[in-house]
């Protein structure tokens, strides 16, 4: 299974291994324009944000959909930034098509259900923008596999994937454990598609992603996804895992900085 993301980000100059960053929710374009403008400071060059928040139980902050679709495409036109979100059906990809969102992915929860990963690879079907797919929560490695197959046989070519940990019984110190061996079956199935670390939702705190970090470039990951706000504090969802863009300058270069001398 090829894979064109590499040549997709190469063609538009973004160096590899790719970062991308920003708050796990859009909560209103200050706060998206805020993030950005700092993020685009670091050099990032891909900004993400949630519009649909999945909540394992309703009455949370669910994101602002298709309103906050219109504030991405606000902060693509101010900084230049390409914009992701995540899709949890085939109505959200195509609102976020229509938008102009130049990233899409598939969250753990939607990755779970082969019935919703066809139904977004037959909206996506012969898609060129890049679309990502996180692993499922549960270890189930033929489960993540099977998700990138779907997307592959429908004509997507464009396809990574997103390791953000699983979710495993006792106490393991992170949110999501790695589980860095088991990922390796991933990997030597599909040795041609790019993998992507979430420390942020791996971890589940600041102080665990630059150190989830380091292992990943250790591990000769791709890229990372990060979450960053401008005011984490005071974030509407996973306040506790976010970091601000400057914290994110110091992670890329001290990932840099371990990577050059292993």
């Amino acid at each position: 299974m090829n894979s064109d993301f590499k040549d997709y980000f190469r063609a538009k100059n973004i160096e590899l291994p790719l970062v991308i960053a920003g708050p796990c929710s859009a909560e209103s374009p200050s706060q998206l324009l805020a993030t950005a403008r700092g993020l685009q400071a670091c050099g990032v060059k891909v900004f993400r944000a949630g519009v649909w928040k999945p909540r394992t139980r309703p009455g949370g902050f669910e994101g602002y959909g298709a309103e906050a679709l219109r504030w991405l495409t606000m902060v693509k036109e101010a900084t230049g930034m390409l914009t992701a979100t995540e899709i949890g059906c085939a109505a959200h990809a195509e609102l976020a098509m229509k938008a102009g969102v130049d990233i899409l992915w598939i969250g753990a929860r939607t990755t779970a259900s082969p019935f919703a990963v066809q139904e977004i690879a037959e909206t996506l079907r012969g898609c060129n923008r890049p679309v990502l797919v996180k692993n499922p929560a549960a270890l189930d490695i033929e489960l993540w596999i099977g998700a990138m197959e779907r997307l592959h046989a429908c004509g997507l070519h464009n396809i990574a994937a997103i390791h953000r940990g699983f979710k495993v019984p006792g106490m393991t110190g992170y949110r999501n454990a790695p589980l860095w061996d088991d990922v390796t079956r991933f990997r030597d199935a599909l040795p041609e598609i790019p993998l992507i670390c979430d420390p942020s939702h791996m971890g589940g705190s600041r102080a665990k992603i630059l150190p989830l970090s380091i292992e990943a470039c250790r591990r000769g990951y791709d890229g990372l996804i990060v979450e960053c706000h401008c005011e984490p504090d005071a974030a509407l969802t996973d306040s506790f895992q976010q970091i601000k863009p400057a914290e994110l300058a110091s992670v890329m270069q001290q990932v840099s900085c371990a990577c050059a001398v292993r």
